[in-house]
């Protein structure tokens, strides 16, 4: 990636006022990262959602000079990072319309491999939790899934240490920069996470663990993966966020019930009674519910015939043959059409019988 661009990209993510979804839109409408600061603020201000409060962010100088000293540390630590059009980065976290425009990552991480599980629940783990957790991952072991956690105590660490000793890849999401580890006492388990998978984040180097970047990281957590898997909570818990946002996300969420009296099966027990989960016996349940037990076939496409399309409808039709489903805003980055455009675009094409809508503002071809 060109040093403009990244620097670009870094000046869009330290803004203060733009989260994720206000950033891929600014993006959507300029046409690039780029473009958005070679725009004068009275033209993005057109933009809906856009007013003088987000470009007076936007164009502050100070944000400059922020990026090209964290664009120093990437280089100097030869720190990877992935932008969310570009091919390497997650296809399970790329149809997430809030996930992170860049992220940083080290150790060997290998997003192809689409057996992908986020294993997450209390830091105060019983033995019944471990247990269950660590014969999960043995029993799943087979199938070689990439096993996802957030590296702090109790649950998140037992699945990473569970898949280390598997050989299975395991990804550690923080909710900080590279420059500190939480918790400290970790600090042992960095080599083996990193020769077994490694660490991603979207926080900058210096940035620490404040308690909002932990939400914000759980939102991670949930994204990449295809399914989320709650070992043991309370009532209340970062882990019952998470099983929140993977819902959001139309991601199937399973969770390990426990006695009734037992405090860190409560917020299990209340996911499973409101169906907000499935109940989790075995690792059975993930093979089956996944699919994992079934050989796929070559899918066989089938082109429309006898359907004209215009040339909008084409370059749309040319971007999903050739990357298959796709979010709403991406399609529109992708295709460089205005998302108020798009949507009666998409419609015709439904219509015509070419394409078909998806939960997740989704939509792939028939």
């Amino acid at each position: 990636m060109k040093e403009e661009k990244l620097i670009a990209i870094l000046r869009l993510q330290k803004s203060k006022a733009i989260g994720c979804i206000i950033a891929k839109k600014l993006i959507a409408a300029t046409g690039s990262v780029e473009q958005i600061f070679k725009e004068s603020p009275g033209k993005l201000q057109k933009i809906n959602g856009i007013g003088q409060h987000v470009t007076n962010h936007l164009f502050d100088k100070v944000n400059i000079k922020l990026a090209e000293q964290e664009l120093d540390y990437i280089n100097k630590n030869k720190i990877g990072y992935s932008y969310f059009l570009e091919e390497e980065y997650p296809i399970n976290l790329q149809h997430c319309i809030d996930s992170p425009i860049l992220f940083f990552k080290d150790g060997n991480i290998d997003f192809n491999n689409p057996r992908i599980i986020s294993v997450v629940g209390t830091r105060n783990m019983s033995s019944y939790g471990s247990h269950f957790c660590n014969k999960l991952i043995d029993d799943l072991a087979e199938y070689n899934p990439i096993i996802v956690s957030g590296f702090a105590y109790g649950v998140d660490i037992c699945a990473h240490k569970a898949a280390i000793k598997n050989k299975l890849q395991t990804i550690a999401v923080l909710a900080h920069g590279f420059e500190e580890i939480y918790p400290k006492v970790h600090k042992k388990y960095i080599n083996q996470v990193n020769e077994n998978g490694g660490f991603l984040t979207e926080f900058w180097h210096d940035e620490t663990p404040l308690r909002e970047n932990f939400l914000k990281r759980n939102r991670i957590v949930a994204g990449i993966s295809k399914a989320t898997i709650i070992i043991e909570s309370a009532e209340k818990g970062g882990s019952l966020v998470t099983a929140d946002i993977a819902n959001s996300y139309d991601k199937d969420v399973f969770a390990l019930p426990g006695r009734a009296t037992d405090l860190f099966s409560k917020g299990c027990n209340s996911l499973i009674k409101n169906n907000k989960a499935f109940l989790l016996n075995s690792s059975t349940d993930i093979i089956k519910m996944l699919n994992w037990d079934i050989v796929e076939k070559p899918k066989e496409i089938q082109r429309q015939l006898f359907v004209e399309l215009n040339e909008n409808e084409q370059k749309i039709y040319n971007f999903l043959h050739q990357k298959g489903k796709q979010v709403l805003d991406l399609i529109s980055i992708e295709c460089t059409i205005p998302i108020y455009q798009l949507s009666s675009i998409l419609l015709q094409m439904e219509l015509k019988g070419v394409l078909k809508p998806l939960p997740g503002k989704l939509f792939e071809l028939i």
